[in-house]
């Protein structure tokens, strides 16, 4: 889709090992990434969470830093490995494909790959990485307990971050002025990071009860995918030309 797309396989082809080796990657993203290209303001706000996490795990902030490093990392490492498959033709989930098949579509805002993104990464790929450092750590994703403390100490912190996004990134892909358009803002109004993360703990739950029936677990994976695309897609609606200036007209 863009001519540098090689250079970004090659930044997300390597598995990171801590949070500060998620950063470089994401930022390595970043610069290769041009303004009209969908996928930098999803990485950009994620790089901006990324980087307050890891200040608050090297300030104390949690009950459990190890638990917390650990499962930034698995984190990141689906929404690479979703990249890594896209550009590599092997076929992401489907609620990657859904912002990634439209990088360049320069009717949709920023917000809304932003938001499409964070979508994609915390209502799919969340779930699977508490799994993940649950497992690596011997512990379980109980609700309630001190992981899911400090899982949830996190949501302050990334709304803020989220609501300073809707702001700042409320223009087309290109930089360009949107109208005032009702149905986008409902839209990104409607989009919850907190509500997000507690469905992804849930689903989390869920995921670890299923691993002994890998049957279950992967028709229940495939449905969580399904509903996650379907989400993105709406997020991804483009506010036509013609809109915008009957918007304007209005």
């Amino acid at each position: 889709m863009f001519r540098y797309d090689p250079d970004l396989l090659t930044a997300v082809r390597s598995t990171p090992q801590s949070v500060a080796d998620v950063i470089q990657t994401m930022q390595a993203i970043d610069r290769i990434c041009i303004d009209g290209d969908g996928l930098k303001w999803f990485n950009g706000l994620y790089l901006q969470v990324t980087e307050a996490v890891r200040d608050r795990i090297a300030a104390g902030g949690f009950t459990n830093l190890a638990w917390l490093a650990d499962l930034d990392v698995y984190f990141a490492a689906f929404y690479f490995q979703a990249l890594e498959a896209n550009l590599s033709g092997q076929g992401a989930p489907g609620c990657w494909q859904a912002m990634l098949q439209c990088r360049a579509q320069a009717a949709v805002a920023r917000i809304q790959f932003a938001l499409a993104g964070m979508n994609a990464h915390i209502n799919h790929d969340l779930p699977m990485a508490l799994v993940k450092t649950c497992e690596t750590s011997g512990s379980y994703p109980a609700h309630g307990g001190p992981q899911y403390a400090d899982f949830t100490g996190l949501n302050t912190t990334l709304d803020s971050l989220i609501e300073s996004a809707k702001r700042t990134l409320n223009v087309r892909l290109l930089g360009d002025s949107l109208p005032p358009v009702s149905q986008l803002e409902d839209r990104v109004a409607a989009w919850s990071v907190a509500a997000a993360r507690e469905a992804a703990w849930t689903n989390g739950e869920v995921l670890w009860v299923l691993r002994d029936s890998p049957p279950l677990l992967a028709r229940f994976q495939d449905t969580l995918d399904g509903l996650t695309a379907l989400a993105s897609k709406t997020l991804l609606v483009p506010v036509p030309l013609a809109l915008a200036v009957s918007g304007q007209d209005s």
